[in-house]
């Protein structure tokens, strides 16, 4: 959540952009400093993900299919396949991510399929993107039909779906305009600076830096780049913006310090208020249906100013969305900001599609049902095991946190079929699709189970590693 205010030339503190997580994932409460005077807040659900997957100590058997040499055959074998695909991208493309050894090719449902034609029940869904699940018929018939007829135009022109899909947002939130855009952190800092400028009167200095959280990130573009606390990620490009402050999260003094000049309020929403401040959620992960209710701050009961959110909207087409007041709105002029490919006909017309599933009643309550269900069948089969310090969700996204790395449970259950992620080292992160059934979750719940083995296999390799280690010193 962003909170911001104008400052005067004689105040001393330059913060005056704060970015902090709203759900902390060791608790799901909400957790949120004292009162945010003077500040503009950007608040972000812990994005549960992202970490190189080494083998550590699991043996890695390679085998070759024998061929009759009487009998060639003229195809590729499987292997072959893979192999030409991974060849093919190393040679081509800028090599920006670790990838698994896997050539994904089609999906049905909650499952994929690789080149070789492997099935995987999939409990990743593209980071979030495919909440839908993969082919849903309403999509599909959608996505084709306006491909058929227009896919997309200049934004100085107007289109029906455009205005249908802002329509939808509208009505089913606080917000009172909807802005698409390519990057919606980056779109959330211009807004965030640029209302503070409109409202900056009588020679007083707009409020332009920011405070920051650890453990956040926001984000790879430059804008977000900045508000990232993580070093690995920043330093290879600095300098960037550099009017940013990194607190611990959930340390409140520090904060309190850097505020205590400010007004005095009971709230954080009349706090923003007395400041004419700013309160915006970035829900890119959390929102739209993930956690049981439509949006993830509706469980706070708090009115926002300005929400950023993305992954799912189009179901797997690339659209973010910015949600404001009217009061942020009338701070936006005319070439203040733009997107060249974040509002055309066919990615409106799919995300109307997935907006309209999604924003049920029943269907809202159905993911709220599963993930309590998956939960518990996780704390039946998988709590009592000594590697597992605690399984914690809200609705359908879910973090299983480990003593030891997650890595070789991720690899084991790619073996057996099932696809998970994991967030920072231990913790193996399930992102599950909306639509899966209570029989998937089952098979689901039985491949992590049949797979925690693994674990003991790591335990005993960081011990002997250790060992070595000592005798070595």
């Amino acid at each position: 959540m962003f909170c911001s205010t104008e400052k005067t030339p004689s105040s001393h503190s330059k913060k005056n952009f704060l970015f902090f997580q709203t759900s902390n994932p060791k608790s799901h409460s909400f957790v949120a400093p004292r009162p945010l005077l003077g500040r503009i807040i950007i608040s972000k659900n812990l994005r549960w993900g992202g970490s190189s997957r080494p083998q550590c100590g699991i043996r890695v058997v390679s085998a070759c299919l024998g061929e009759d040499v009487d009998a060639p055959n003229t195809e590729k074998t499987r292997s072959e396949k893979t192999r030409d695909v991974i060849e093919r991208e190393g040679k081509f493309l800028v090599g920006t991510y670790a990838r698994t050894p896997v050539v994904l090719e089609r999906g049905e449902g909650c499952k994929l399929y690789d080149i070789e034609g492997r099935e995987y029940l999939d409990l990743t869904v593209g980071n979030g993107v495919n909440a839908p699940g993969y082919r849903d018929a309403d999509w599909l018939k959608v996505v084709v039909e306006q491909a058929a007829t227009l896919a997309h135009t200049n934004n100085v022109f107007y289109t029906k779906r455009q205005g249908e899909l802002g329509e939808r947002l509208v009505a089913y939130s606080f917000a009172d305009r909807a802005f698409f855009a390519n990057s919606g952190t980056e779109a959330a800092i211009k807004f965030a600076r640029k209302y503070q400028r409109h409202i900056a009167t009588n020679g007083k200095v707009p409020a332009t830096d920011f405070i920051a959280f650890s453990n956040c990130f926001h984000g790879k573009t430059m804008g977000a780049l900045a508000l990232t606390s993580k070093v690995q990620y920043r330093t290879p490009f600095e300098p960037v913006m550099r009017e940013v402050t990194f607190l611990e999260y959930g340390n409140a003094p520090p904060l309190t310090e850097l505020i205590k000049h400010g007004k005095i309020a009971t709230s954080r929403r009349n706090a923003c208020d007395e400041a004419r401040a700013l309160l915006v959620f970035d829900e890119v992960q959390c929102g739209l249906g993930r956690s049981g209710l439509l949006w993830a701050h509706e469980a706070y009961g708090v009115f926002l100013d300005m929400m950023t959110f993305a992954k799912p909207l189009a179901g797997g087409l690339p659209i973010r969305a910015i949600l404001v007041t009217e009061r942020v709105s009338e701070a936006i002029k005319y070439g203040d900001h733009g997107s060249t490919f974040a509002r055309g006909p066919l990615i409106c017309s799919a995300a109307i599609a997935v907006f309209d599933k999604i924003s049920k009643p029943d269907f809202l309550s159905s993911v709220s049902k599963k993930g309590f269900y998956f939960k518990e069948l996780l704390k039946q089969k998988l709590g009592g095991n000594r590697h597992v310090n605690e399984i914690r969700n809200v609705g359908l996204i879910i973090g299983i946190d480990l003593d030891v790395p997650a890595s070789p449970l991720v690899d084991a259950c790619l073996n057996s079929g099932l696809l998970v992620l994991t967030a920072r080292k231990n913790v193996v992160r399930l992102l599950l699709p909306l639509i899966i059934t209570e029989k998937e979750l089952e098979q689901a719940t039985d491949i992590l189970c049949q797979t925690l083995p693994v674990l003991d296999k790591e335990e005993c390799r960081r011990k002997r590693i250790g060992l070595i280690s000592k005798w070595n010193n």
